[in-house]
């Protein structure tokens, strides 16, 4: 395996934007995005599964064909384009065609049941369902549900409009809808992971575009940035960032390892972004000391806590080349870290999660609201200009959330005196143990440092007696055997007696959420 360290620099860039815009020299992330691929359009941007390249000429053509069928269908200004959509071409040109003619748009993640979707396309206020060839299964459990005025494909189907076949009846010329820094981007949803069902976040395309400008790095050479995580989540940010810088997305439909592994080596990958489950299998796949990793020059992690040893053997592996981004659905980015700074490690062993990003503010408040000094833990609040304008039809939960400014995050943590945030963990996932708190992030990071765990999730789970206890599922690391008992001593001679698992579950898999994070709840449902 060929490895190779670079020295990154996280400097903003000036970004070449269109001349003019709609809202006093305000440029929304598709005008910019249309404007880089008009100025090199033989340059292959977007490279499918099936190997089939598409042009910047052929990918900004699309979106202006689709987004004046949009309009053509009564499209406007204000309203909502869902989006059930894979990782596909048609994904990204339909987003960019919604938001270009105006309209907010809602992705619809994996993994959800169909009453859930049904849930998010009507809260959203749908005008229109757009659905890829990916998600038909999804449209069929679906389609009895829907109360929307209008349904279309994005791709050839035997009971819907293909809309993609329509729009190529379009003209490619450019078209401009006025379109603000407050005017709706899209309407995001969390993971649903605490409550199962999703909540729905209303966001602005000011705070968008800035999150964008920030993060547009310099690079030695454009971007190619492999999408193999859901690009209705956090991949379609840097699948938007890998366009604007002038470089091109490798798609994949779903994220495996080995693929992935081949993808990189295959198309000189240069960047990655996996949340921390999938970075491990990443780093357990047999095939990894053999694949030419020389090409990556950013791997950016991030959704939930990364283990230190594991991050430790990323760096073995890919070189000074991590990256991580911290924040929450309700907020974008906060606080990013780069390469030069993952030697700085908290009380409790994790890495730290940064600094605040310009136009952040970051406070840690006891359970009174009373702010604290540097080292003391407590819930983060966060005043950002990239947060969310509030919860969609839900002034009570957002006024719960959002207070004078600050996004009460509800994760735990502290500030060092350098400004370094580090996480203990979340609040609705502590564990109470005989009165004691414990964080289970607390937990992952020591036993995954131990050489016989790949993988694990520590939860709490309430038994007959009411009480609550400790539970650690774990993941084998291969070529090794499991020894509960030595897992407990491990744990217990390094971390007080609530701490060490009441029980231990060995797994060949921690479930994950459709968009990769362990999924707590599976785990609790499974086991209990």
């Amino acid at each position: 395996m060929t490895s190779q360290k670079v020295k990154m620099s996280y400097l903003r860039p000036e970004t070449a934007v269109p001349p003019e815009s709609a809202d006093h020299g305000f440029v929304t992330y598709t005008d910019a995005l249309l404007h880089t691929l008009a100025r090199h359009p033989a340059l292959p941007v977007i490279i499918c599964p099936d190997r089939r390249q598409i042009t910047a000429g052929e990918l900004r053509d699309s979106v202006h064909r689709l987004a004046r069928e949009l309009i053509t269908r009564g499209v406007r200004r204000g309203q909502t384009v869902s989006l059930l959509t894979g990782n596909t071409p048609q994904a990204l040109v339909a987003r960019y065609a919604a938001n270009l003619a105006g309209a907010r748009v809602t992705p619809l993640y994996g993994g959800l049941n169909a009453d859930a979707l049904a849930h998010l396309v009507d809260v959203a206020d749908t005008e229109l369902l757009l659905v890829d060839p990916t998600r038909y299964a999804d449209l069929n459990r679906l389609k009895p549900l829907l109360h929307v005025p209008m349904l279309a494909t994005l791709g050839p189907h035997p009971h819907a409009d293909d809309i993609c076949a329509a729009a190529d009846g379009q003209s490619a010329a450019p078209i401009t809808v006025p379109v603000g820094a407050e005017d709706d981007w899209c309407i995001r949803h969390t993971g649903g992971t605490t409550t199962g069902l999703p909540k729905s976040l209303q966001m602005k395309h000011g705070p968008y575009r800035r999150v964008l400008d920030h993060l547009s790095c310099p690079t030695e050479v454009p971007p190619r940035y492999l999408a193999c995580t859901p690009l209705t989540h956090i991949a379609g940010l840097w699948a938007d960032l890998a366009l604007l810088q002038g470089g091109s997305v490798v798609l994949q439909p779903d994220f495996d390892p080995g693929d992935a592994l081949a993808a990189i080596e295959r198309e000189r990958i240069t960047r990655l972004f996996l949340q921390p489950p999938l970075l491990h299998q990443l780093l357990d796949h047999p095939a990894l000391p053999a694949t030419d990793t020389s090409s990556v020059r950013q791997v950016t992690y991030g959704g939930s806590p990364a283990s230190t040893a594991r991050l430790r053997q990323t760096e073995s592996v890919f070189g000074k080349v991590l990256h991580s981004w911290y924040g929450q659905n309700e907020t974008l980015g906060l606080t990013e870290v780069g390469p030069e700074e993952h030697d700085r490690v908290g009380r409790h062993g994790q890495m730290t999660v940064g600094r605040a990003m310009p136009g952040v503010e970051l406070r840690v408040v006891d359970r009174h609201g009373n702010v604290l000094p540097h080292g003391d833990e407590g819930e983060i609040h966060a005043r950002a200009h990239s947060a969310m304008n509030g919860y969609w039809k839900q002034p009570e939960l957002t006024a719960r959330v959002l207070r004078d400014g600050w996004v009460r995050t509800g994760d735990i943590g502290y500030l060092d005196d350098d400004g370094y945030l580090f996480l203990a963990d979340r609040g609705h996932d502590t564990i109470t143990v005989d009165g004691t708190q414990v964080y289970p992030s607390e937990i992952e990071e020591l036993l995954t440092a131990h050489p016989a765990v790949a993988q694990c999730a520590v939860f709490g789970m309430r038994h007959d007696d009411t009480s609550e206890h400790v539970h650690a599922a774990i993941v084998p690391a291969r070529g090794h055997s499991t020894d509960i008992e030595e897992l407990r001593r491990f744990v217990a001679a390094r971390k007080s007696g609530p701490h060490v698992p009441h029980t231990f579950h060995v797994l060949q898999a921690i479930p994950l959420s459709g968009i990769g994070k362990p999924d707590k709840h599976a785990l609790r449902r499974a086991l209990s």
